[in-house]
């Protein structure tokens, strides 16, 4: 009987233990929502505050995406040049913004993750700001002339481009921002290893589905179907999330 007394004593202290984890998981997760809110609001009135500074900028950035491109753009409705200085200027706010923005990330990243100490956060993020940039300063330099160029080459002799400017605008963004966060998945992936979301050797024995998954990403990402665009693409996205292997097999979970 007393036997039976203490194991009932195990039991229930074993279930106020797991109630009691339950209870402080619940709670982590709660406040990180809340600080991340905190985090976001802020952020939007950043937003906000560069975007009206970057309206003045937006005519300027316009007209350095219209020469490097080479492309002759025109305005279908009154109101569209106009719109498209609005788009420019959000997308400007957003982009000088964009530092703040991966900081709340990783901060509520790290309230989730005990382990994940400050020092790394901060080292994690600095890593992110230049992955960010440099891939958005890859596409400025190299795939979005390119791949413009090699679209404007399918023009016959009786055809010739003239390029929507709210379309023009909108096609140069999405490139700027997809390659900007695609540079981020080597990043990405030792983050995951580091907190032990994911391990190296799953990673590496499944590398077709990977390349099966960064087609899908790369035709879903390239605003044209064209196969050029998408290599354009895919090709960076897998040498990246082959240096996120690299990365991930050095830097491992404590």
């Amino acid at each position: 009987m007393g036997i039976n007394h203490e194991t009932g004593v195990e039991s229930m202290d074993s279930g106020q233990t797991d109630a009691s984890s339950d209870a402080e998981n619940t709670d982590r997760v709660y406040n990180t929502l809340r600080a991340l809110r905190r985090s976001f609001i802020r952020i939007g009135m950043l937003v906000l505050v560069f975007s009206v500074a970057g309206y003045y900028l937006a005519e300027p950035v316009l007209k350095h995406l219209r020469d490097l491109t080479g492309v002759k753009l025109a305005a279908f409705g009154i109101p569209e040049t106009f719109f498209t200085f609005l788009t420019l200027a959000l997308a400007i706010g957003i982009f000088a913004s964009f530092p703040f923005i991966l900081y709340a990330v990783l901060a509520g990243i790290r309230q989730l993750f005990p382990d994940f100490s400050t020092r790394s956060m901060r080292g994690f993020w600095m890593a992110s700001v230049v992955l960010f940039y440099a891939g958005a300063g890859f596409c400025l330099n190299i795939s979005l002339p390119y791949g413009v160029q090699f679209l404007l080459e399918f023009e016959g002799p009786s055809i010739e481009a003239i390029i929507s400017v709210h379309k023009f605008a909108g096609f140069c963004l999405l490139f700027l921002f997809g390659f900007g966060i695609i540079f981020e998945l080597p990043l990405a992936m030792i983050l995951a290893g580091r907190i032990g979301v994911v391990r190296y050797q799953a990673l590496a024995r499944n590398r077709r589905y990977a390349i099966l998954a960064i087609t899908i990403v790369s035709a879903v990402l390239t605003p044209t179907p064209d196969a050029f665009n998408l290599a354009m693409m895919a090709v960076p996205l897998y040498l990246l999330f082959e240096i996120g292997l690299i990365g991930m097999r050095f830097y491992k979970a404590p």
